[in-house]
């Protein structure tokens, strides 16, 4: 069966590279696509959901914005399992700075400069956010278009969704991106950042081969 993988906002899939999966599933990387000017998140979603194919049973798996992003893909083509690693199941679990970013709608007045990575702003308040004592953040963050990255944290902020039971949850306890404390994940990695599926993936590892038996 294939398990179709979707990254983090501006990860490429060096962060999850050292996970290993079970053997006998078909591993397919869906890479994020520069949304078009103005596009919809609903109408994104859909473009993302070409890369599908639901003629067989499929799993999906998300990492942080891919977390919330196979949840969309689930509703227009449901998988068999729904895991998601380092992120949330509805807008009810949103950090309170997501919160507070969603209301004051600062990410859409955000300049497009703030996102240049020529500059290094985003990227060092992103080290800071994510991990500050990782010196290997940046290698993970290589998706740096700026129209894409400003784009992504709008979607983030502005995101609802109801909460389905059946989606299988992973977090870190020391993630301040989707703080534990706003959840109630199936399984909990000790001493987890936002970015344990890199530091963790022994641990992690042993989990998808649990879940996607």
């Amino acid at each position: 069966m294939k398990i179709y993988v979707v990254s983090g906002l501006g990860a490429d899939f060096k962060v999850l590279q050292k996970l290993k999966f079970p053997e006998q599933h078909e591993i397919v990387f869906l890479d994020w696509m520069i949304p078009e000017m103005d596009e919809s998140f609903a109408d994104y979603v859909k473009r993302m959901a070409e890369k599908i194919d639901d003629s067989e049973p499929f799993y999906l798996l998300g990492y942080s914005f891919g977390g919330i992003m196979v949840q969309e893909l689930n509703a227009l083509k449901p998988a068999e399992k729904v895991v998601i690693m380092g992120s949330i199941k509805s807008d009810k679990e949103k950090s309170r700075l997501i919160k507070v970013g969603e209301v004051t709608k600062i990410p859409k007045y955000l300049p497009l400069r703030f996102f240049n990575d020529q500059t290094s702003v985003f990227y060092t308040r992103l080290r800071k956010f994510f991990d500050p004592k990782n010196p290997k953040i940046t290698e993970y963050f290589q998706v740096r278009d700026p129209y894409y990255l400003k784009w992504s944290v709008e979607r983030i902020s502005e995101w609802k969704f109801d909460e389905n039971p059946n989606v299988i949850q992973i977090l870190g306890d020391r993630d301040i991106v989707f703080p534990i404390k706003n959840s109630k994940p199936n399984y909990v990695i000790k001493g987890g950042t936002h970015l344990f599926p890199a530091t963790k993936y022994k641990e992690v590892s042993g989990i998808l081969h649990e879940i996607f038996i």
